[in-house]
């Protein structure tokens, strides 16, 4: 187990939209504060160039423009599968991409949305894990409330309404689901992203004799009296900016320590939460690649 710290990226050093600008909406989207805050916040820094549209352009995704691997790439195939969540909400829904060239069976890869639903960032995750050679399901926690609505605001507020017990329960149904899916090899990994990090890491605390190998994108821990179970591996990836997941991590790293768990940190120099997300302006590419390769790596090496 060990921490590293790559050298800094430059990515962010001339980006015109001011540190507070991504603090502030980090804030927004994680309900620390309301819309009209946020947005009365991020009046007080523009200016004749640095528009009120240009900061909301920045922090908001753009899908379209994000977009790796269409949906229609000749290397994947893909479908929506229902599965059973009998602790849960009672069905969940997930999009599950195969590699067309596989086998009859494979490693297989749980992808976990942030706070919002499964939108097209995540299901483009889903559609490169695929590409790598994995089976890739991506759930969406949003099924009992009819589905990613079509918008991360909308989404937000539809996944803050629904039972975070519940919520949980979903997407251990859902690894149980993939673990043992007629094209797994038996082998599971999980990737997530902030609520997907979260949710990473209370699969490998509750689960750890069927996830093989765990990737949490700054996500905070799971409840300190689980943490005693983890056994890893775990591929830990933090942003430097990110305070407040950041805060949770050397209360973590005791308890991975006492576990002896098998984990390695990487912290991304200069990097903001949501660093991974290639839809808005939190996007740090070179960074981005790293973590991305490193997480492959991980799969490649835990799930043959």
């Amino acid at each position: 187990m060990n921490s590293d710290h790559p050298a800094p990226s430059q990515a962010n050093a001339s980006h015109p939209i001011p540190q507070e600008a991504f603090d502030w909406y980090d804030e927004y989207a994680h309900g620390v504060i309301d819309r009209r805050t946020f947005l009365t916040r991020l009046g007080t820094i523009t200016t004749a160039t640095l528009t009120m549209g240009t900061l909301l352009t920045a922090l908001t995704p753009d899908y379209a423009a994000a977009e790796q691997v269409s949906f229609n790439d000749p290397d994947i195939k893909a479908s929506y599968e229902t599965f059973p969540s009998p602790q849960g909400h009672g069905e969940g829904r997930g999009y599950l991409v195969v590699p067309t060239a596989m086998e009859e069976t494979a490693p297989v890869v749980l992808v976990i949305h942030e706070n919002r639903g499964l939108n097209p960032y995540i299901a483009d995750v889903a559609r490169r894990v695929a590409k790598a050679g994995f089976v890739a399901f991506a759930p969406d926690a949003l099924h009992p409330a009819g589905g990613y609505p079509g918008n991360d605001d909308e989404g937000r507020a539809m996944q803050r309404e629904l039972d975070r017990a519940k919520l949980e329960q979903d997407f251990i149904a859902a690894a149980k689901f993939l673990h043992d899916h007629e094209l797994s090899n038996g082998k599971l990994g999980a990737v997530g992203f902030c609520f997907g990090g979260y949710i990473v890491n209370i699969l490998a605390a509750v689960m750890p004799d069927q996830l093989d190998a765990g990737v949490p994108f700054y996500g905070t821990p799971a409840a300190k009296e689980l943490r005693t179970n983890i056994d890893g591996p775990l591929l830990i990836q933090l942003a430097e900016l990110d305070k407040r997941v950041n805060a949770t991590w050397e209360d973590y790293e005791a308890d991975l320590k006492a576990a002896e768990a098998d984990y390695t940190m990487h912290m991304y120099p200069e990097a903001n939460h949501g660093f991974h997300n290639d839809s808005t302006g939190r996007y740090d590419e070179e960074q981005a690649e790293l973590a991305w390769s490193r997480t492959i790596d991980f799969f490649k090496k835990h799930l043959s």
